[in-house]
């Protein structure tokens, strides 16, 4: 695999398992445990593009407990400050700890009771602000953020074991169970190379991301860094949302990237609807949707799922770009850091 990487983005793609490691070996804080969320009259998770997507898992978890939970993203938190009382819990997590709208809204919103950070950078503004500092501990990046998305998933999984009194030594060994997976699918881009190949020989090639439930993160995760590390255009939709105007523009010349268990009815009758019109349908998870073709990942954990299903559309990412004609990962008008609101 190593003598394929001609970029710095793919050559971090490559150290995702050794950025896995370090998450695991990561001590969280002792004050976690010591958080109680009864006393909190809401929790709101805040973060921007994949730092707000990641959590979506983590606020369904939270929800099916009963909490009065909000996910939203930090530019809409600056829209509606309100949100923020003094018995808030605020958990908000950036790669870099400094994106605009997360600064804003540390400089310009109350202050919530609580703060809890989740960065890769323990010196950034959000780390200094926080009451309890989660670190991220991905390694640097230069390019489109891969290792920090899926150390993300890890970190937030960590903190809602702890936060929610569950020792997350079970959660520590289900995902180095599946490094070996990980390393496997890093270094097999084939399969999805020849999918591109098929979507590049139609004059209007789309792509599409659908999940459901967990899975949703996966979709729109993927389609942010499709556009931002391939400039291909890319979009992310939940479950049925894509049958609510966007499924006239499936077809021929659309390849579909559904997420999921495998047993979700929706997904199910939306890959027959679309292999049926002539869409190109790719189940990616532990079970193919309505026969359609399969990339693969394990499908015991949502968390071992949800980190092998973003190793398949990062494949997408270097071979879209190539066929595009473009370096994977590479910035043409943006920065690593966002910092214009």
């Amino acid at each position: 695999m190593t003598g394929n990487l001609n970029s710095a983005y793919e050559s971090e793609l490559g150290q995702q398992v050794d950025a896995l490691t370090a998450q695991l070996s990561y001590v969280l804080p002792s004050a976690l445990s010591a958080i109680s969320l009864g006393r909190y009259d809401r929790i709101v998770l805040a973060g921007m593009g994949s730092s707000d997507y990641a959590l979506i898992p983590i606020e369904r978890e939270l929800i099916e407990r009963g909490l009065p939970v909000w996910r939203i993203d930090a530019g809409r938190l600056l829209d509606m400050p309100q949100l923020i009382t003094p018995k808030t819990l605020l958990w908000m997590t950036s790669q870099s700890g400094m994106s605009g709208e997360v600064v804003a809204v540390l400089n310009t919103l109350p202050a919530p009771q609580t703060l809890i950070a989740v960065t890769n950078d323990p010196h950034s503004l959000l780390a200094q602000r926080a009451d309890v500092l989660i670190e991220l501990k991905s390694g640097e990046e230069a390019t489109v953020s891969a290792k920090s998305y899926l150390n993300t998933l890890v970190a937030s999984y960590r903190t809602l074991y702890a936060l929610t009194g569950r020792d997350d030594a079970p959660l520590l060994q289900e995902v180095s169970a599946v490094l070996p997976e990980v390393a496997r699918i890093v270094a097999h881009r084939a399969p999805v190379q020849a999918l591109t190949d098929r979507l590049f020989r139609h004059t209007n090639p789309r792509l599409a991301l659908i999940g459901q439930g967990a899975d949703a993160a996966t979709a729109l995760t993927g389609a942010l860094i499709v556009k931002e590390a391939s400039k291909v255009s890319a979009e992310g939709f939940i479950g049925g949302e894509f049958r609510h105007g966007p499924m006239e523009t499936s077809g021929a010349g659309m390849l579909a990237l559904l997420f999921g268990e495998g047993n979700e009815a929706t997904l199910h009758t939306l890959a027959d609807d679309l292999l049926g019109n002539g869409t190109e349908v790719i189940s990616v998870g532990p079970k193919a949707f309505a026969g359609s073709e399969q990339l693969v990942t394990p499908g015991k954990t949502s968390l071992a799922r949800l980190l092998c299903t973003m190793l398949w559309v990062q494949h997408f990412t270097v071979t879209l770009a190539r066929a595009n004609d473009k370096v994977p990962g590479e910035f043409l008008y943006g920065n690593k850091i966002t910092v214009k609101i």
